[in-house]
Parts: structure tokens; sequence; C-alpha cells
């Protein structure tokens, strides 16, 4: 049964074109466990503007998206996927949330200390918004949020949240855990394989990007960074950085062993066919989301549609998660303003 399945919350921002990374290592594995967990996934909107942001860019970026995690295969019928703005349960959870999680654990948090040090100027929502992602995970009362490494300390102080508002007003939350990714799941950039791939980085060859044309796709991995050698093997040595990431790609898109992935290049000739083979495979995978992407762009009553189905879904389990917040702490919720049913 459905109520019987564990909760699995993940959120992704708007931050630019979604890349053959975030397919091979968060949305390829969403799509895989869509029967196995109830899965919520947010387009996290809120979070985008912690920085400065081009309005007309964002909401296109939002979109975008989305659009992408559908074409994806992500399955309405089997996941809720929204928009976090379009569910006004997040930013009043964020409020309440922060009104009991004491500076010094924000002020703790890694990536708060990394950004503000780079900027003049830091935005209180660079601050709070460990916060915010705290309220979107326990207003759906998670299990589970797969994250990277990097974001395994925002979720620990997710469980700190959970655990003060249950000791302080009575359990109401389910205390989440992290779930780190595989190893091998982390696309580098192919430009930089020492540097993870980045949705967000500029330029021609840094990312193959799921709206890529399939000439894109081939000047990328054409251009991707190897070394001096010939020989195509899986290897940890820091000059071997690219060819392992070519032949990671190919593993996550086949599905094959390593084993069998170096019998598939066997016959090789030099890193030209290693690259040639990577580019062919992933427009095989890529293509089919590029259409479904384009139908869905071009259908925006269509887009609107899925995604007021999904913003109704998530606020039909958010609001009266956040009416129990709020009685107890003390404010009365009146009749006309809880949700219905």
């Amino acid at each position: 049964m459905m109520s019987a399945r564990k909760r699995v919350f993940s959120g992704i921002q708007p931050s630019g074109t979604l890349t053959l990374g975030n397919y091979l290592g968060a949305i390829k594995r969403w799509v895989e466990g869509q029967d196995e967990k109830r899965n919520f996934i947010c387009v996290v909107d809120l979070h985008a503007i912690t920085v400065a942001q081009d309005p007309a860019a964002l909401s296109a970026n939002t979109r975008t998206t989305a659009a992408l995690l559908l074409a994806a295969g992500i399955d309405p019928a089997r996941t809720t996927l929204f928009v976090q703005s379009h569910v006004r349960a997040h930013a009043e959870a964020s409020w309440l949330l922060s009104c009991l999680t004491p500076l010094g654990w924000l002020e703790r948090m890694t990536q708060y200390k990394a950004k503000s040090a780079a900027q003049e100027s830091v935005l209180t929502g660079l601050l709070t918004y460990p916060v915010l992602q705290a309220g979107d995970i326990l207003l759906y009362d998670a299990h589970e949020v797969p994250v990277g490494e990097d974001q395994k300390q925002h979720i620990e102080l997710a469980r700190d949240i959970a655990q003060r508002f249950n000791h302080l007003f009575g359990t109401l939350f389910v205390v989440p855990e992290p779930k780190i990714g595989a190893s091998g799941a982390r696309v580098m950039a192919l430009d930089a394989p020492t540097v993870k791939m980045s949705k967000s980085a500029s330029g021609r060859g840094h990312a193959v990007r799921l709206t890529d044309s399939d000439e894109e796709i081939r000047y990328a991995f054409k251009r991707a960074v190897t070394d001096s050698g010939r020989e195509i093997v899986f290897s940890d040595a820091a000059h071997k950085a690219g060819v392992n990431n070519l032949l990671g790609i190919y593993q996550a898109l086949t599905g094959k062993t390593s084993e069998q992935v170096l019998g598939d290049f066997a016959d090789a000739r030099g890193y030209g066919d290693l690259k040639t083979r990577v580019a062919e495979a992933t427009i095989a995978t890529v293509a089919p989301m590029r259409t479904r992407f384009h139908q869905l762009i071009d259908d925006p009553a269509e887009l609107d549609r899925l995604l007021a189905e999904g913003a109704g879904h998530a606020r039909a389990m958010a609001e009266p998660k956040l009416v129990a917040m709020k009685e107890a702490m003390g404010l009365r919720v009146p009749a006309a303003l809880r949700p219905e049913g």
C-alpha cells in the first residue's frame, strides 16, 4: 500500500539547464525508484533567490527544469512533482522553524561560511535557507533525503530541528535520514575532469545539457580532456581522471559491469573511439528526452496543468502539517483557514 512506503523528498534548484550529470547522479535513480517509495520532487525556486536572480531567467529556468524532469521519466501518476513557491506552506513553515533554530546552528554550516566569504554583502536568505530546506522535508514526513556529500550537513540540521520541535511541542515530525548517492554516480566536467559537472557553468564543452543537439553532444565529447596515453582503463590516478570519467558515464548509461565496459572498448583505437562511442551512448539516452521536453515546452497549458496537479497533491499533505505545527506552537488556526478534507 502507498501509505506503507517510505517517503522521499528531493529538491533541485532551477539554476540552469539540467545536465547529464544531474540525470545520472540523481534523476535516473528517481525515475527508477518511483514504484519503491513515495517520492516528492520539488523545483526549489525559493532557494534560488538566496542569490541575485534575473526574474525572467528564473521563471524560464523553473519551467525548463520541471519540463526536463518530466521528459526524463518522472511520472506525475507515481511521483509528486511541484514548484516550491506554488505551495505557500513552505515559506510559512520556514518562519516557524526559524523561530526555534539557534543562530549558532546556522553560522556553523560549511556552505554558508564558504559562500558568504566570497560575497561583499551577505543576504539573510543565504544564512537561513537551511531552515527553509528543513521545512521542505519535514512538511512531508520524509524518511529519506537523497543528497550529495556536500548537503549532508544540511540534512543533519533538519534532523536537529525536527528533534528540537518534537522535544518542545510533542512528536510531530519524522526525523529524516540523508541518503548519500552511490559512488560512481558523480559525473565530472568534460573540460576539467577533476571538478563536478555543473548546470550553472557557462561555455561550450564543460557539460552535456539534456536539451543539447546531437551535434553539440558530439562536440563536447570530442573535446573532452583525457591524457597523453592510449590505455582505456578505470583508474584512480589523477592523470587518468578524464578517461575514468568517460568510462563512468558509459557505465552509468548502459548499466554494464566494469568488465563489460572494458570489453566494449577492447577494440577501440585510442581515445577518439572512446569519445565517439560515449557520445553516441549519450545521444541514445538524451534524444528521446529532448523530444519530450520540446513537446512540453511547446504546450505551456499542459505543463501548467501538470505542475498545478502536483502542487495540489503537495498542498494536500503540507497544509495540514502546517496547521499542526502552528497549533502545537500555540497559534490557533480558525476553521475558515483550515485546509479542506
